[in-house]
């Protein structure tokens, strides 16, 4: 345990989600160079992908490893500790799974504010005006609008929408 019971929780439940080593050639994350046949298949370990850190030796990550790159380049990146819980879960697993750039503009489009990818006191503020599961709720349906977009949503929809929902009923 760290001394962020918020971020135990949600790592927990991310890392639950995510699995330990993968290296399903269809996932663009396995490769290293983010895209299918590009750069070298290494994998996802954690959630921790090839595509996100390519000099990563992802096979032997440890789960300790893994928890510190969670914390500082997701958790800190999307200012969890500034939003409320629940919304704070689901941004979280957003940004691990979908990416910090495209959890910002979900939160963003969430809170009715402009979808720069730039999390601020505009963003943080509009957000805190909505009731919390109303928020977590506009949250998910714009990950799921995200989601439609990939070219692999065919394969995996079904395994998104189950993240989607069972990370909604998590964050409640």
């Amino acid at each position: 345990m760290s001394d962020n019971p918020a971020f135990d929780t949600a790592f927990d439940y991310v890392v639950g989600r995510e699995g330990v080593f993968g290296d399903d050639p269809d996932d663009s994350g396995n490769w290293t160079g983010g895209k299918y046949g590009a750069g070298v298949l290494k994998g996802t370990k954690y959630g921790i992908s090839a595509a996100a850190y390519p000099d990563l030796d992802i096979k032997n990550l440890s789960l300790d490893e893994a928890k510190a790159i969670y914390r500082r380049d997701y958790w800190d990146k999307v200012l969890c500790d500034t939003l409320p819980k629940g919304v704070a879960f689901c941004v979280f697993d957003c940004a691990v799974n979908q990416g910090v750039g495209r959890a910002i503009r979900c939160l963003q489009r969430a809170a009715g504010v402009n979808d720069d990818g730039k999390f601020g006191p505009h963003t943080r503020d509009a957000l805190l005006r909505l009731n919390e599961r109303v928020a977590v709720e506009y949250f998910q349906a714009e990950r799921i609008l995200e989601y439609v977009k990939v070219p692999t949503w065919e394969k995996y929809k079904r395994g998104w929408m189950r993240r989607v929902i069972g990370t909604a009923m998590e964050a409640q």
